[in-house]
């Protein structure tokens, strides 16, 4: 568990308030700690061997990126996804998104290619396994080829801001094994416009990605109510 890892995540550069702050803050985006879930200072103290102050600098620095939330007479905890965020984000993520697979119909280069038919290859094979943070990870190695691939460095910057919460929502989602096989297609049909060259029906197949992907939490976030 990433919160009984923090003497290997230690790192000699890094001030002890900084290592606490990585390891909550990973241990938020991977789902260890859960939205809603109470942040205790003493209790996380105590299982991370470390002082109430640098729990508490953490929480500050989480509570400034939206993952902790400070609740009156209750104190810290994860923020939840709500359906406002979650369409903000996606709204963002999506015209970004369209703009990388245009932009990579024109630039992608033969070994990229390559790279995104293994990128492929290798979330159909992790699919099998029902890993939820590895079929995650696999999805963000998709969409990150594409990225690079548009050689656009301001576009590759505005993406990776709205990164750690969007593997939040990838979590959200993969958690339901029911759409991992949509999840393949998806890519498939992605991947296929892009080799094709053909931009329009590459746009289209991240919306339609994207759409289903903000249906399904939505959908997640109404039963947990």
């Amino acid at each position: 568990m990433m919160l009984d890892m923090l003497q290997q995540n230690m790192d000699e550069y890094l001030p002890l308030r900084d290592v606490v702050f990585n390891t909550l803050r990973q241990a938020i985006l991977t789902g260890e700690l859960k939205p809603g879930e109470r942040l205790m200072e003493i209790h996380l103290a105590d299982r991370l061997g470390v002082s109430r102050t640098p729990i508490r600098e953490a929480m500050r620095k989480l509570e400034l990126e939206g993952l902790v939330v400070m609740i009156p007479r209750k104190g810290a905890q994860v923020a939840r996804i709500t359906e406002k965020n979650l369409k903000d984000v996606l709204e963002v993520r999506r015209a970004l998104d369209m703009l990388a697979v245009k932009l990579a119909c024109d630039r992608m280069g033969d070994e990229t290619k390559i790279e995104l038919r293994k990128a492929c290859d290798e979330f159909a094979a992790v699919i099998q396994n029902n890993n939820t943070k590895d079929i995650t990870e696999a999805d963000v190695r998709f969409h990150d080829v594409i990225l690079k691939s548009t050689g656009n460095d301001r576009l590759i910057q505005l993406v990776n801001n709205l990164a750690e919460q969007m593997y939040r929502y990838r979590l959200e989602y993969i958690k339901d094994s029911a759409y991992h096989n949509r999840l393949v297609k998806e890519h498939e049909a992605i991947y296929d416009a892009i080799m094709n060259h053909e931009k329009e029906k590459a746009a289209e197949a991240v919306v339609v990605h994207i759409d289903n992907q903000e249906r399904t939490i939505i959908e997640h976030l109404h039963l947990n109510v």
